[in-house]
């Protein structure tokens, strides 16, 4: 994970980032023990609120989640040194130990813990397909900012995954299934699922979708084996009424999902 690291810092440090990227935030590509964890929950991108309060001030002393430039005394990326990419990756292996941004994690960890696993016992973590917090929504980032920075993580992440003992990726709502579909240039299985449905006080309320298939690379890198990935059409943090049951049955699938992998992976 070093080397992923260091070239991750060093586009943050020599190359031009996008202006939208946080340039004085550590690199996050991955938040929690991603050498034990079997399933790792995907996002497109860090939030800035591992790095900032609600007024926008950086985070400081037993505040701060993760490392920053200031944090560890750098002017620039370009002084960072050996002993500064230990600490940032440490930072994110220990993340969910120190803490954590609880208010977006531990909705997917009731999720998780549904089927078995957690990311505060190490059988989880998270990974994220762009590894750099921007201090705009990605949404409304511009369509070849987010294009730019999908392709500068496209092999660092592929080959963290490669190393790491991952058997399930999951996705976690529509606009993570879509940019993974781009970002691995694989296609996923949809169908619907009636249990999953939010309900409205109106109308029939909002379908569930399921997402399924199986990736041994992603882009020009090699897995070295098959991993499974499953996602859900809801964004469980921001869905709009997202029913403890429904949050239940997505659980139970994807803890069998990950029963399933592992025990193949045994075999």
């Amino acid at each position: 994970m070093y080397r992923q690291i260091s070239r991750l810092v060093d586009q943050l440090g020599s190359q031009v980032a996008p202006c939208d990227v946080l340039g004085w935030a550590c690199p996050v590509p991955f938040f929690g023990e991603i050498a034990t964890a079997k399933v790792a929950t995907v996002g497109i991108n860090p939030s800035n609120r591992e790095f900032v309060d609600r007024a926008g001030t950086e985070l400081a002393e037993a505040d701060r989640r993760l490392p920053t430039l200031s944090s560890l005394g750098r002017a620039s990326w370009d002084d960072a040194t050996g002993d500064d990419i230990r600490s940032i990756a440490l930072g994110c292996r220990q993340y969910f130990a120190r803490n954590p941004y609880r208010q977006w994690f531990d909705v997917l960890d009731r999720m998780l813990c549904v089927g078995g696993a957690s990311y505060y016992d190490s059988t989880a973590c998270h990974l994220d397909l762009v590894a750099y917090a921007t201090s705009t929504k990605w949404g409304v980032l511009p369509s070849n900012v987010r294009e730019d920075l999908v392709r500068r993580g496209r092999a660092t992440i592929a080959e963290l995954i490669r190393d790491s003992a991952i058997e399930v990726l999951v996705l976690n709502g529509r606009s993570v299934v879509s940019e993974f579909i781009q970002f691995s240039g694989t296609a996923l299985v949809a169908r619907d699922v009636a249990a999953w449905t939010l309900p409205r006080s109106s109308g029939t309320g909002v379908g569930g979708i399921a997402y399924e298939g199986v990736i041994d690379t992603i882009g020009e890198v090699s897995l070295d084996r098959f991993i499974h990935v499953v996602g859900y059409n809801h964004n469980l943090q921001s869905s709009f009424g997202v029913t403890t049951q429904v949050m239940q049955r997505i659980g139970e699938w994807v803890g069998a999902t990950v029963a399933n992998a592992t025990a193949g992976a045994a075999r």
